[in-house]
């Protein structure tokens, strides 16, 4: 498995957030492997942006936002769902992208054991359900993405169309178009096509 290098990360995070698309999250869960492609993501930056929690400047909650590239950000939205999202741009500067939902490759069992689900898509198409199928929650803030545990590695599957959307869920910020996600995909949250 070849992990997506810091590199990577440190760019602008909308280019980060398009590129993130088709990239596979890795998760082991009680020992085994899940894969995931990502499918579906929303860029935020920093003080520029009146949706991103790091509008305001730097507090302990979005501390990791200006640290690293290439860390988890899980923060727990309305005390109900955790959210996962991976820190952009250089050290420093804020950013991150909100990954908003994921395709099941390899090991669905393991996340349906988690988030019990009629319809196979429904699974993980949303922020916070991926997260409870997945099994992530704030024990994973600021891990360096790189590893079974938690990592996001290269794919070679490149062949679909990237639509580029409004953000989703939010007051300020939300005529902006950082939501990007696959193309007729059905484990999208939201489709506009």
């Amino acid at each position: 498995m070849k992990y997506l290098s810091e590199s990577f990360y440190a760019r602008d995070t909308a280019v980060v957030a398009r590129e993130l698309l088709g990239k596979v999250l890795v998760r082991r869960i009680n020992g085994d492997i899940a894969r995931c492609r990502i499918v579906e993501t929303e860029a935020y930056f920093s003080q520029n942006d009146p949706a991103s929690h790091a509008a305001r400047g730097r507090t302990k909650r979005n501390s990791v936002m200006f640290g690293p590239p290439g860390r988890a950000y899980v923060y727990f939205n309305y005390g109900v769902h955790h959210l996962f999202n991976v820190v952009t741009e250089l050290e420093g500067t804020a950013g991150a992208v909100l990954i908003r939902a994921v395709e099941p490759v390899v090991g669905a069992a393991l996340l349906l054991a988690n988030r019990q689900v009629a319809i196979i898509e429904q699974l993980t198409s949303g922020p916070a359900k991926l997260t409870q199928a997945l099994g992530i929650d704030l024990s994973h803030n600021e891990k360096q993405l790189n590893t079974e545990e938690l990592g996001i590695i290269e794919s070679d599957d490149n062949g679909f169309n990237i639509v580029a959307a409004r953000r989703i869920g939010i007051s300020a910020g939300g005529e902006l178009d950082l939501r990007f996600y696959i193309e007729k995909n059905p484990y999208v949250s939201r489709r506009c096509e």
